[in-house]
């Protein structure tokens, strides 16, 4: 692992399970540190391809005793719906259950190094602010790394100095499993429906997300939107908390366009092309506010808000033909995450489906007379349809995104409609392995259909 000494982690036992991106960095960082390690999958081929570079792999439950603790990845359930039974196992004997994040956090500390920590979550717009951030600090010269949940897993970033910044985006599922990182700046978002298998119900999932604030001293920072009312909530649970909003006055808040805190103007969202909409607002509103009390000069956030590229799959133009733009808003897992793509045009063609989530698209009513067309895809396909065939919104079963997306080009031209947009409102895991993969043939199956229009002219 860059920076950390070879025997940090000597005498020290752990069990990595899950053997995704987070547990095959967490493998290699732990030995790589001292650390005894074994590491295990319930799938053969990714136990396999560990055993390939000399890992010890082997099921952990008969020794977790002897370990300090189990890593488990996020995904894997440790007590809702059901635990896995090596999680079940280890709660049932103590063994403590921990995320990478936590791991991270403690290597930083145990390496002497006092690197700040910024953490954000939230259930929608994560990812954009994270990488915000880490952009504006660029920008700002200040030493830093960002990671986690989104990008490289936690425990592949480098040992930063004493004056570098951590910039970590925390999903529930890792929140609820940390001991003792605290971070020094950290930001939830905002609170919609989601993830209500794991943690039970809204209150089970509110809980998790606030313990981004858990072990903070009051020198540290705390930001809540209070753009829905799961947040301001959280927020009036919370006082020394300060907040953030793209819809009226907060700490730091949006109006007109102008990016404003207490202070002033900070900037003109305007210039910012790659944050278009409220929640991209809430989303700069959030990384600038955390930026500023980590030390980035006012002048520096400004630029770096207007030079800031965006992500893929998010909101991301990945073509343009006869007019017709093409919006890879893959990331859009949940109806309120495709609320926030749909609320950007003022007319447009959709391309929804996939594995819904609670709810459906039905609280996407107030956009539909939005929608040209509807083009929908994958397992939930007809559920969509039967909500969109109510509200009488023009759709059609596509079932596929290969067939969705000529199809959606066909019903732009034919209504004059100047958008065809992707933003699923549903996971993706019956038709790709993510929502990386549904993007990336997205943006595939608009370089085909422009190479195959302009091959007939």
């Amino acid at each position: 692992m860059i920076g950390f000494p070879r025997n940090l982690f000597e005498g020290r036992r752990y069990a990595v399970v899950g053997l995704g991106r987070a547990g095959i960095a967490a493998l290699r960082a732990l030995s790589a540190m001292g650390a005894i390690v074994t590491g295990w999958d319930d799938a053969a081929f990714a136990r396999d391809a560990m055993l390939r570079e000399g890992f010890s792999i082997q099921d952990p439950t008969p020794d977790l005793t002897e370990l300090d603790a189990l890593v488990l990845a996020p995904g894997i359930p440790h007590r809702l719906p059901a635990p896995h039974r090596i999680a079940a196992a280890a709660l049932e004997v103590g063994c403590p259950i921990l995320t990478d994040a936590e791991l991270l956090y403690q290597a930083v500390r145990r390496a002497g190094s006092r690197a700040r920590f910024a953490g954000i979550t939230g259930t929608n717009g994560k990812s954009t602010t994270t990488a915000l951030l880490a952009h504006i600090l660029a920008e700002a010269g200040i030493p830093h790394a960002a990671g986690a949940n989104l990008g490289p897993a936690a425990l592949s970033l480098r040992r930063l100095p004493d004056d570098g910044i951590y910039v970590l985006e925390m999903s529930s599922y890792m929140l609820e499993r940390l001991a003792t990182l605290r971070f020094d700046a950290a930001c939830m978002l905002n609170l919609s429906t989601d993830h209500l298998d794991r943690h039970g119900d809204m209150a089970g999932y509110a809980a998790a997300k606030r313990e981004i604030f858990a072990r903070q001293r009051d020198t540290d920072v705390a930001y809540i939107g209070i753009d829905d009312p799961w947040s301001r909530e959280m927020a009036a649970s919370l006082p020394r908390a300060r907040t953030l909003s793209a819809l009226g006055p907060a700490d730091i808040w949006v109006e007109h366009g102008m990016l404003r805190d207490r202070t002033g103007a900070i900037a003109d969202l305007a210039r910012a092309r790659a944050l278009p909409g409220a929640h991209n607002a809430q989303n700069a509103a959030a990384a600038a506010a955390l930026a500023l009390c980590l030390g980035a000069p006012r002048e520096r956030v400004a630029h770096a808000l207007s030079t800031f590229p965006g992500l893929a799959h998010r909101q991301e133009l990945v073509g343009e033909q006869d007019g017709v733009r093409f919006v890879n808003d893959s990331k859009g897992t949940n109806a309120d995450a495709a609320a926030r793509a749909l609320a950007c045009y003022d007319r447009l063609v959709w391309i929804a489906g996939g594995i819904g989530k609670e709810g459906g698209i039905a609280p996407l009513a107030p956009y539909f007379p939005r929608i040209a067309r509807a083009l929908l895809i994958g397992r939930d396909a007809p559920a969509f349809a039967a909500t969109l065939r109510e509200a009488g919104v023009p759709h059609d079963i596509a079932g596929t995104l290969d067939d969705a997306v000529p199809a959606a080009f066909r019903a732009a031209r034919e209504t004059d409609t100047p958008v065809v947009l992707l933003s699923p409102a549903a996971a993706s895991f019956d038709q790709f392995t993510g929502f990386e993969a549904r993007g990336e043939r997205f943006r595939t199956l608009v370089a085909e259909l422009q190479a195959t229009s302009e091959g007939v002219r």
